[in-house]
């Protein structure tokens, strides 16, 4: 211990010599000197390095951004606003229905209806110096790029939101110095030009946040709210709102919905939830939330709030979705058409410009944001859906060979299908609609608005009978005489069920439907041309050249057919007193911005007179007071109603019709094959009974949702123009006193233009031939007395009959058979002896 003292106090002693000489003080001079130059040297080695450093990363960053175009304050509000917004499809009176299909669904919601919670939540998680900073938080993408080196598990991101907007709506998601240095620029550029408020109402509306419960790919905090928790963006709670606000950093993984658009499994859910929490812990951070509130939240069961699985408007609504799609896709390419100065010539001579156009519509369509208005009453609808989908009757599959494009042979089942639609009379608005008994995604035919099949009878009206009345040729008494014949190109027309009906009024032949008076009518106005005349004034389009000159158009003999629509369409132009509003689906389109960019005008067009309206209406009551449509009224539940119709059934049985007007509404329904076959299949109802039942029950399901509509208690009114008028029942001309002998004086609506104005020359006294019985039209005997004027057979064309017995309807027999053959123009053959007097 002592020698420690020693050595210890030899030290100080040296020390202190070496103090008193200055030997201490000169050394610490020198090594002050020499540290000090040291440390200034290294000082401005540094500052010329950092110099040169950042003149090097000034210089790096300016190559990154050199062909980054300075962009003006309207070019970045184009493209920060530039997103897509789905379109939306309404039922009438603003019943929302669905979205179009798109890829991703998107609705635009203002700042100010957002939840202020949600604003929070998405400040604390996303940017908390959102407010402070001018686009871009330096020490934020410091403690990214270092949590991302060091593979950090909380991850907070180094992008601002306005960083994000950029990316998502200017840049792309490329991972490279070169994107995120065009961000930055960008995104302190935008700062300038924008208010916090606007970049973050952009933000909220453009980002991704998952699937909503239809399994759809959403954006916008709109559709998010909407579709996961089914309230608007500013009702959205504190535990909702943090849920949302956390989805964004993985849709994926954090939404609660599958493809499928069925709830992820508990399991699955956990990382949505933990997310959640997450954002609850940053906002208590900031002092957004308190602890109390932070506790709640965090404890919610958020899983609750989810909504259940929602299907879409395509698997619900299919018909409807479809149809819409396809007529707003019309109306939109006109408007891009119009505005461009293009016209429908210029897409026929340019298949390029055609294409151009068609993918233009598609786009608007999908992401345009319109809000696409239809006249479908959504109750009506599904009504109708529902008789539809209920009705046993329609008949039996059919089973046959088909053969597919490589020629290979393969087994088809095919039910009977159905096509029905109800127009509004005076306006044209479609109210419903049936497409067919189930929607194939893949074929997507709609049978009430695509198909095209021959009308058969349904045509009688249309083209034959009021076109004649329109043009004075006939009225509803006027005779036609149904017998055996032949017309222009040898067309021999046949009645249903063959035999032929004689002398019978345009009335009677309408009700019962007889092929051959149609025809006969038909072809005296055929040169006229009464399918442009008049079936296309009533929005039929699809006749062909063909079409207009062959006269078994008369009887719905066609090359191509007319669809449902245009059927019922043409008859409605009988309820609307001779005027055709042309139906319509779409009523009108609003865009984005709410302004309307399409209404639909009604502009009706007269194509008959509304006394030829009147008494074609007063003719198809006949053929469902006494006609071939009589069996509907055993199935219909008000039978108070002042209905008019007409059957129809296409050749070979494969279609059958029944299409009515009342004052309202006219409403038509289809049946059968889509690969057309005979319908006529025994069946405890025969193919139109079938038909007719499915009318009567979709109208009685029709009439419980809207009596007033469907079912009024008003009729048609009967025009100043109709009179009523006696006429011979022979010729159709004004009653003689042998046709008053004879009992054949009838009375029958007449235009008041076209009332006959010379007294019935058809009967004459003479020596004639009188037919005994009609059994077999050949027992004849001989007398003088009341007969067919042979100058009336010869000016009427019945001179060259094999056998006048034909002219003899099967109706009040007693009344005609009084009425004998002239001598002279009867076949000897038919001779018998006898003289009596009538």
């Amino acid at each position: 211990m002592s020698i420690m003292k020693e050595k210890l106090q030899r030290f100080f002693n040296t020390v202190k010599d070496w103090w008193k000489k200055g030997i201490l003080q000169q050394t610490s001079r020198v090594t002050y000197d020499v540290v000090w130059n040291i440390v200034l040297f290294v000082i401005v080695i540094i500052g010329i390095g950092g110099i040169f450093a950042g003149g090097i990363g000034l210089g790096y960053f300016a190559s990154l951004v050199y062909d980054e175009p300075l962009r003006s304050e309207a070019s970045m509000a184009d493209d920060i606003y530039n997103y897509s917004e789905t379109s939306s499809i309404y039922f009438a009176n603003d019943v929302y229905l669905g979205d179009i299909r798109s890829d991703l669904y998107r609705e635009e919601v203002a700042l100010d209806d957002i939840s202020p919670t949600l604003i929070d939540a998405v400040i604390a998680t996303e940017d908390e110096y959102f407010h402070e900073h001018n686009g871009v938080v330096p020490k934020a993408i410091l403690r990214a790029t270092a949590q991302e080196f060091l593979n950090s598990s909380v991850q907070t991101g180094g992008s601002t939101l306005t960083q994000q907007l950029i990316k998502n709506q200017i840049l792309t998601d490329e991972v490279s110095f070169d994107r995120k240095a065009k961000e930055i620029l960008l995104a302190m550029r935008l700062e300038n030009y924008f208010t916090k408020d606007e970049i973050i109402e952009a933000y909220l509306n453009i980002i991704p946040y998952g699937r909503n419960s239809s399994g759809r790919n959403i954006a916008g905090i709109q559709t998010a709210s909407k579709g996961i928790f089914g309230v608007e963006a500013s009702e959205l709670t504190l535990p909702q709102a943090a849920y949302l606000a956390g989805l964004p950093q993985g849709p994926s993984s954090y939404t609660p919905f599958t493809a499928e658009g069925a709830r992820k499994s508990e399991e699955e859910l956990q990382a949505g939830i933990s997310r959640m929490r997450t954002v609850l812990n940053r906002m208590h951070d900031m002092n957004f939330i308190s602890d109390e509130e932070l506790e709640e939240a965090a404890n919610y069961d958020i899983a609750s709030d989810f909504i259940d699985a929602i299907p879409s408007s395509t698997d619900e609504y299919p018909y409807v979705t479809y149809e819409v799609e396809k007529r707003t896709k019309d109306i939109i390419q006109g408007l891009l058409m119009e505005e461009d100065g293009v016209t429908e010539k210029d897409l026929a001579e340019d298949d390029d410009l055609r294409a151009e156009y068609a993918e233009r519509t598609e786009r608007e369509l999908r992401d345009g944001g319109y809000q696409i208005h239809t006249t479908i009453n959504k109750e009506m609808y599904d009504a109708m859906e529902e008789a539809a989908d209920n009705y046993s009757d329609y008949g039996y599959a059919r089973t046959f060979t088909a053969t597919n494009s490589d020629g290979e042979e393969y087994e088809v089942t095919q039910e009977i299908q159905t096509g029905a639609i109800m127009v509004e009379n005076n306006t044209g608005k479609i109210i419903s609609f049936i497409g067919g008994r189930g929607f194939d995604e893949d074929h997507q035919v709609n049978f009430a608005t695509d198909t095209r099949r021959s009308i058969g009878s349904t045509i009688k009206p249309l083209l034959d009978y009021a076109p004649a009345m329109e043009e004075g040729v006939i009225q509803p008494g006027t005779p036609i005489a149904d017998y055996p014949r032949t017309f222009a190109g040898g067309w021999p027309p046949r009645n249903y069920g063959g035999g032929n009906y004689g002398l019978v009024s345009a009335r009677t032949a309408l009700a019962n439907s007889y092929n051959i008076p149609a025809a006969a009518v038909y072809m005296e106005i055929i040169n006229n041309d009464p399918a442009a005349e008049y079936l296309e004034k009533m929005g039929i389009t699809s006749l062909t050249p063909g079409d207009h000159v062959q006269p078994s158009l008369s009887i719905g003999g066609m090359d191509h057919g007319i669809s449902v629509e245009e059927n019922v369409n043409a008859f409605s132009t009988f309820g609307n007193n001779g005027k055709f509003a042309d139906a319509y689906m779409i009523d009108r389109i609003t865009n984005a911005e709410g302004d309307v960019i399409y209404e639909h005008e009604t502009d009706p067009v007269e194509v008959f007179s509304p006394e030829t309206a009147y008494l074609t209406v007063d003719m198809m009551r006949d053929v469902i007071d006494n006609g071939t449509g009589n069996f509907v009224n055993s199935q219909l539940q008000n039978t108070n109603v002042d209905w008019a119709g007409k059957t129809g059934t296409s050749q070979d049985y494969h279609d059958a019709w029944f299409v009515a007007t009342n004052p309202n509404i006219t409403f038509g329904t289809w049946i059968g094959y889509e690969t057309p076959a005979p319908i006529n299949h025994e069946y405890h109802l025969t193919y139109s009974q079938r038909n007719m039942k499915l009318w009567a029950e979709v109208i009685n399901a029709a009439a419980q949702v809207d009596p007033v509509l469907v079912t009024p208690e008003s009729t048609f009114e009967r025009p100043d123009g109709i009179v009523e008028r006696s006429y011979c029942a022979v010729s159709g001309m004004l009653p003689s006193d042998l046709c008053e002998d004879v009992g054949l004086v009838k009375t029958d609506l007449f235009d008041s233009r076209h009332v006959p104005t010379e007294e019935d020359n058809s009967l004459t006294r003479g020596s004639r031939r009188v037919l005994e019985s009609d059994d077999d039209g050949r027992s004849f005997s001989r007398s003088n007395g009341i007969m067919f004027n042979p100058d009336w057979l010869r000016e009427n064309g019945y001179d060259d009959m094999d056998d006048f017995s034909m002219l003899y309807p099967r109706t009040e027999t007693d009344k005609w058979l009084r009425i004998g053959i002239p001598v002279s123009m009867s076949s000897s053959s038919s001779d018998d002896d006898g003289d009596d007097d009538d």
